[in-house]
């Protein structure tokens, strides 16, 4: 599976140009997540100059979610604990912007993309 086509490469290098210009705080456009495994990214952004680096949410499923660069390249590579790669959730809908996911994930310690962030669990 193709995680970042180019409509979703569109949609986050316009947020990549957007955040940098203005400091705009906006939705996800993208669920990663593994499989067999506990790891979860929401992605907002790609560079448009290196296309490799992503920026979002990573929850590895420790406690710790943590907003930063990721790496589209080694998100490719990543293997869960049956051998089964990183996938895009093809029904994910946005419920918030990245700073109230990253709100909310840091509160409860794990990111819950399935609620409105905030919303009582």
């Amino acid at each position: 599976m193709e995680l970042i086509t180019q409509d979703i490469a569109r949609k986050l290098q316009a947020n990549f140009r957007q955040r940098h210009q203005d400091g705009h705080d906006p939705e996800p456009v993208v669920k990663l997540f593994t499989p067999d495994a506990q790891a979860t990214w929401l992605v907002t952004e790609q560079d448009p100059g290196d296309p490799d680096l992503l920026f979002g949410i990573a929850d590895l499923g420790l406690g710790f979610p943590e907003l930063g660069y990721l790496s589209l390249s080694e998100l490719q590579s990543v293997r869960g604990a049956l051998g089964l790669p990183v996938e895009r959730d093809l029904h994910f809908t946005p419920r918030g912007t990245i700073g109230a996911y990253l709100a909310d994930a840091r509160a409860k310690q794990y990111l819950d993309t399935h609620r409105t962030p905030g919303a009582p669990a």
